[in-house]
């Protein structure tokens, strides 16, 4: 609470998912003085899809969640449609790059695009100076800025998914529950008398809540990635034959069904409609071209970096190279897992997130 007096008297919108956490942040805002607004985004139609439980993200029964903790805490409460924002700039590319062979982060663009962009212009109008969400995240203010640092729970860190945020949007967003673990979150929440303090959470991808990628896909018309074509090696000799790029994964290993294995997935080629393998030791990458960077504070020369290619992934000491073409390439000290164009590379000095863009090349 100490951390949060300072929002005392300042408007702050809630970005409230229905989930224990945003619950938890609105209620820690609320009893610390902030003028607090609960806005619930509509980003999806659920009509369409076979909802059958609990929590998927922003669903019907989320936005019914948020509206009873906002009526319990007394704070006021709008629900936004932002089906049309949400579409065009997270379902599409997300269609998009399935079909290119492309490995698209939906969560990282909902971040930059929706809760980071469009929820901005909200609270814009309606006079509020911050956002606040739910991430375990941290955010600390000094004479030289802002600094976001990673989550004090270290199995809960959502860092990563927050590494292409300009610093212009990371300036107005707040994170109340950063220095929190996952298990006090719920005990706050239990404390609040919080309908949402046992509800779980969902694994899934919020606008795919039954959990299956190639059936939307399907629905979705994104024919290109299923075409049938070949699964060759790193040679272009042929190993065997496919049902469509989208039912792969860089890194893939299982079910692919060639002699001579193992083989691991290292490229898809949407214009050929090719998957490429290699053998483990030959699947490896030690440098990968990142585009569309965004610098939350800028390394000095002796700040020692890391990176994250995955959101599971251990940070690995990497050496950042400025390109020509305005890309940053970076160099691992160790040979890495395959990572694909579309994944987001986060970079870290120590705990704090200096930036991030997304993975155009490796090799």
């Amino acid at each position: 609470m100490d951390e949060l007096a300072r929002y005392r008297g300042v408007r702050v919108i809630a970005a409230m998912s229905g989930g224990v956490d945003s619950s938890l942040m609105t209620a820690l805002l609320r009893d610390a003085g902030a003028d607090v607004i609960g806005v619930f985004l509509n980003v999806w139609d659920y009509a369409r899809e076979d909802v059958s439980r609990h929590g998927s993200c922003c669903a019907l029964e989320d936005a019914y969640d948020a509206r009873r903790v906002a009526d319990q805490l007394g704070v006021p409460f709008y629900a936004m449609d932002m089906r049309d924002v949400f579409r065009r700039d997270v379902i599409d590319p997300f269609i998009a790059d399935y079909e290119s062979g492309r490995t698209p982060n939906p969560c990282e663009r909902c971040n930059r695009f929706v809760k980071f962009g469009a929820l901005l212009g909200v609270a814009d109008q309606l006079g509020a100076r911050y956002v606040a969400t739910g991430h375990y995240v941290r955010r600390i203010d000094d004479e030289d800025g802002i600094h976001i640092l990673k989550g004090e729970d270290a199995g809960k860190d959502q860092s990563y998914f927050l590494a292409t945020t300009r610093r212009e949007q990371a300036e107005r967003i707040i994170f109340p529950v950063g220095s929190l673990h996952k298990d006090m979150t719920r005990e706050l929440a239990r404390r609040y008398q919080l309908p949402t303090a046992g509800k779980h959470e969902s694994q899934d991808i919020c606008f795919i809540p039954a959990g299956d990628r190639i059936a939307f896909l399907k629905r979705q018309g994104a024919e290109a990635g299923f075409r049938e074509g070949d699964i060759v090696d790193t040679e272009g000799n042929r190993l065997g034959r496919h049902a469509g790029i989208a039912h792969y994964t860089l890194g893939q290993r299982k079910g692919l069904g060639l002699a001579n294995g193992p083989w691991h997935v290292v490229a898809l080629d949407g214009a050929t409609a090719r998957v490429v393998v290699a053998h483990p030791e030959d699947a490896m990458i030690c440098r990968v071209e990142v585009g569309e960077f965004s610098w939350l504070r800028r390394p000095s020369a002796d700040d020692g970096l890391t990176a994250k290619l995955r959101y599971q992934m251990q940070p690995a000491c990497c050496q950042v190279t400025e390109l020509e073409n305005g890309h940053l390439e970076l160099c691992f000290e160790k040979a890495q897992k395959p990572a694909a164009p579309g994944q987001v590379a986060a970079l870290y000095h120590g705990d704090e997130l200096m930036g991030g863009g997304i993975v155009v090349a490796a090799r």
